[in-house]
């Protein structure tokens, strides 16, 4: 299932180590006109290059259109786009096939698909499938925002070291002030010690997880397709779509079961004709429909799997417990450059929804 989507479809291909990663979209309006420039530039935002916390991976990752699109003009039903792998080590995974590493997904997917399944850099479970996701999002984000839509993510913490962040604050504000360190956090002295925390991790041999947090404005009421297709349900099958996400929550989350109803409804009171919330402990959402708040939630990421401590497996090959050390060029810490990925996938859920539910072309 390399597909996702209705309205805005969207089919991932390659592989890690392929030739070229990219996706297949369906569901952009025919004669629109595409920014390239703000494409390439979600791209970069997911490299590693500049960032001396990252993977020493480095992929230029420079945009080819395929089909689609003509002087920079959407001129048919799909749209096709991929970059290339340049700097990959397919040799560095072999050991691999018999001896599986911890955290990842070596062991189900060479039982599911056989000792031949494609496990270089990770193969399909590689981060490296998220290119896709952004240049999905990244179109996705250029029908939706002429109409009043905004979506920002940034790091909200990162070991347990969590940040402060104006609740109501303008989104613009908030990502100018996220793309101002290389952790992605708009608090800065929370960033300075999550760097400081990823370093030391990096130099004991270990990695870092934390959490992505999510807002969007501009959501017209009603949004969503429940039961299945709810807000709620669209984004958090594209969320954990994405490599080592293992948890989320909207509005209160999980802290909601700790209150009364009292405590987490939100009230309702006019503005200027509109009707919101005095609270937002919803997050956005009722009843799986956008409620004309701002959509908020929370993404756990877990730490890195790839860590230079040994670790204890078994030898598939030989039915015998094993020690493994991975080698190889990993993030110590994974958050930062899930950031606009978690953002990317945000704009392609409200890009569904709004095609299928009338809200745009």
């Amino acid at each position: 299932m390399m597909s996702f989507g209705r309205g805005f479809r969207v089919e991932l291909f390659g592989s890690s180590h392929a030739p070229q990663v990219g996706a297949v979209i369906e569901g952009v309006p025919e004669g629109m006109a595409l920014d390239l420039d703000a494409l390439q530039a979600m791209l970069d935002r997911r490299r590693p290059v500049g960032r001396s916390l990252a993977s020493r991976r480095q992929e230029e990752d420079r945009l080819v259109l395929d089909e689609g699109i003509e002087g920079g003009v959407v001129v048919g039903p799909r749209v096709r786009a991929h970059v290339a792998n340049l700097d990959v080590r397919p040799a560095d995974y072999e050991p691999y096939r018999t001896l599986p590493r911890p955290g990842h997904a070596d062991y189900p997917a060479r039982t599911r698909y056989g000792p031949e399944a494609d496990l270089a850099g990770g193969g399909i479970f590689s981060g490296r499938m998220t290119v896709g996701l952004v240049l999905a999002g990244a179109i996705a984000s250029q029908m939706l925002r002429p109409k009043g839509f905004d979506v920002v993510s940034f790091t909200s913490s990162v070991g347990g070291i969590g940040c402060e962040v104006d609740e109501r604050g303008p989104l613009r504000e908030l990502a100018h002030a996220a793309g101002l360190n290389e952790v992605g956090c708009p608090d800065p002295d929370a960033a300075e010690a999550m760097a400081q925390a990823i370093a030391e991790a990096r130099r004991a041999g270990d990695s870092l997880g934390g959490l992505v947090e999510t807002r969007a404005d501009g959501l017209p009421v009603g949004l969503g397709e429940p039961f299945f297709d709810s807000l709620e349900s669209e984004i958090a099958h594209l969320a954990f779509s994405v490599p080592a996400v293992k948890g989320i929550e909207f509005g209160a989350g999980f802290a909601a079961a700790r209150m009364r109803g009292s405590e987490h409804n939100d009230p309702f009171y006019w503005v200027e004709g509109a009707v919101r919330t005095r609270t937002n402990h919803a997050g956005g959402i009722l009843g799986g429909l956008s409620n004309g708040m701002p959509l908020r939630f929370r993404v756990a990421v877990k730490p890195t799997s790839s860590i230079a401590r040994p670790q204890e497996t078994v030898d598939l090959a030989r039915r015998t417990p094993a020690t493994l050390v991975v080698r190889g060029r990993h993030d110590p810490c994974i958050v930062p450059r899930a950031v606009v990925v978690l953002e990317s996938i945000t704009w392609i859920a409200l890009a569904d929804l709004a095609r299928t539910g009338g809200f745009a072309p």
